[in-house]
């Protein structure tokens, strides 16, 4: 279980108030928002709670699942880098999600030790966009889905 929070820009200030990262590892088992999400959501004006359920059948297998909710942390302010901006149907120019719910993130990740120097991971994910992407644009959202495959050899 875990959470993380990333301040967002409060667009009543003329100060610049978010955090922008200076560094971004986007493994799901860091500092990262989800799974697909953390390729969205860079660490700037999200939050995330994140659950992990593992099982080792055996000494060389693991299995893990992992589950995020991620909203912003603060409403009408760039989900990083200006994302989200868009004009409004004024003619406006607008910044931000007027929703919170961001995503919801699953993520199934196998790891195998091949020998003591070569391990393979592979992983399949799925975010599900929430109320605040939806509404940026203008319907229904579908789903993000990704995988891969890691092979690590060491010498």
């Amino acid at each position: 279980m875990g959470y993380q929070t990333f301040s967002g820009d409060d667009p009543d200030t003329t100060k610049l108030e978010r955090f922008d990262p200076l560094y971004y590892q986007g493994s799901p088992s860091a500092w990262a928002t989800g799974s697909k999400s953390a390729s969205t959501f860079i660490n700037s004006n999200v939050n995330a709670l994140t659950a992990a359920l593992r099982v080792q059948p055996t000494q060389a297998d693991t299995w893990t699942l992992r589950y995020a909710h991620v909203w912003a942390n603060e409403l009408n302010s760039p989900v990083q880098f200006g994302q989200a901006t868009r004009v409004d149907v004024n003619g406006n120019v607008v910044s931000g999600v007027n929703d919170a719910h961001l995503a919801d993130d699953l993520f199934l990740e196998y790891s195998r030790i091949i020998n003591r120097n070569t391990f393979l991971t592979a992983g399949v994910s799925v975010s599900f966009p929430g109320a605040g992407i939806d509404n940026v644009v203008g319907g229904s959202a579908d789903p993000w889905t990704g995988g891969f495959i890691n092979v690590v050899v060491n010498f």
